[in-house]
């Protein structure tokens, strides 16, 4: 009876022990990338496909190439900000890889925002959400000496940056 007594808690011990496997579902929401599509300047409700975009973040050598022919969707981007600290910085180079020189043209922006940290699960921890700057959301620079900006304009279309299924950004060229 002894011997039955202590296999039956020995087993209800082992038991106690097990749990379900925590992992975290791809569908799950996780810290949301900023969305940019490109629009044509001189008619503003028509999008428009970028021609060998590079974009590369501050401190990095390596970039993402956005060929619009390449892509099924060449006038739509999305690039991580990062979720230290409350800026990022990236560089646009339009007609990265051409061979005349002149054509490449190269402007910076720099994003300017703040984070908060929300629980999503156990298995997938935390994800970040961002919210531009109210009062200077970006900064906008040319590369080059000849400050000639292809950029013409950007458009904050949505300041609170909590899924990748809206446009947060507007660039006219």
């Amino acid at each position: 009876m002894k011997k039955t007594f202590l296999l039956l808690l020995l087993f209800a011990f082992t038991l106690s022990s097990c749990e379900k496997d925590d992992i975290c579902d791809a569908n799950t929401p996780t810290t949301p990338r900023l969305v940019i599509e490109f629009y044509d300047f001189l008619n503003p409700s028509v999008l428009k496909n970028v021609s060998n975009l590079k974009v590369v973040g501050e401190g990095m050598t390596d970039g993402i190439l956005f060929n619009g022919s390449q892509t099924t969707n060449g006038n739509t981007i999305s690039i991580p900000l990062k979720t230290v600290g409350t800026s990022t910085t990236y560089s646009f180079t339009l007609n990265s890889g051409n061979p005349n020189p002149v054509l490449i043209d190269e402007d910076i922006i720099k994003f300017d925002y703040t984070t908060q940290e929300l629980f999503v699960s156990r298995a997938c921890g935390y994800k970040s959400i961002f919210t531009l700057d109210p009062t200077n959301p970006y900064t906008h620079t040319d590369a080059t000496t000849a400050n000639q900006k292809w950029i013409k304009f950007i458009s904050v279309e949505k300041s609170n940056i909590e899924n990748e299924n809206e446009t947060h950004i507007k660039i006219f060229f």
